[in-house]
């Protein structure tokens, strides 16, 4: 499928599918979206334990591993970080993606060109407080049980993946999760809502980055 670098309105790049007409992030900006969905109202909702354990459904770009990387440099938190992709980003992608620049963190360019060459399917120590482990692999295969602190539900959008959207999905999330784990995401549609509820998920509204409403947050009590 043909992919274009986009510029988002915050500064930050993405990647354009126009057979799609989707992008991996926000066209009213990447980075805010991030920070925004999976920091705020993810990450630093999870209680201040030692070790915290994340899986990143849609892997793609590897912002919101980085992100979550450089959040990890601030606390004294170990982060075991999952990322799920089907269809790995090529590297002629990757190195046009501006991220390091956009978040003035220069020094932390090696870091993130590791991210995107490491060996998939084995866990890499990144930092003291930083493992990221990819896995190829879709969606659907996994099987993760009680697992993860958060989870990053960071997959295309319902109008060009329904499947992704479904209660069978976010059936194998809830099994992933520890009791009193989160995901979030920035999807706000009654029919989300509704699949995350019907498998036993505690389902929030939440004001949405910007350029949406509201966004979601489900916790497994």
């Amino acid at each position: 499928m043909k992919r274009e670098i986009m510029i988002t309105s915050d500064g930050s790049t993405t990647i354009h599918l126009p057979d799609w007409n989707e992008q991996y992030h926000s066209k009213h900006g990447a980075i805010q979206e991030a920070y925004h969905v999976f920091i705020d109202k993810g990450f630093n909702e999870i209680a201040l334990t030692e070790n915290i354990s994340i899986l990143e459904i849609g892997f793609g770009t590897g912002l919101n591993a980085f992100i979550t990387y450089l959040e990890s440099k601030k606390s004294i938190r170990n982060i075991d970080y999952v990322g799920v992709e089907a269809y790995p980003v090529e590297n002629e992608d990757i190195i046009k993606l501006n991220y390091v620049t956009e978040l003035k963190v220069e020094n932390e360019k090696p870091i993130f060109d590791e991210m995107h060459t490491i060996a998939w399917e084995k866990e890499h120590q990144l930092s003291n407080e930083f493992s990221l482990t990819k896995r190829e692999q879709f969606f659907d295969a996994i099987d993760d049980v009680n697992r993860f602190n958060l989870v990053y539900y960071d997959a295309f959008g319902a109008r060009v993946q329904p499947e992704h959207w479904t209660a069978i999905m976010f059936q194998k999330m809830y099994n992933a999760l520890k009791v009193n784990g989160i995901l979030v995401t920035y999807a706000a549609k009654g029919s989300v809502r509704r699949a995350m509820q019907e498998v036993g998920f505690t389902v929030e509204r939440l004001p949405g980055p910007p350029g949406k409403r509201e966004m979601l947050r489900a916790i497994k009590r």
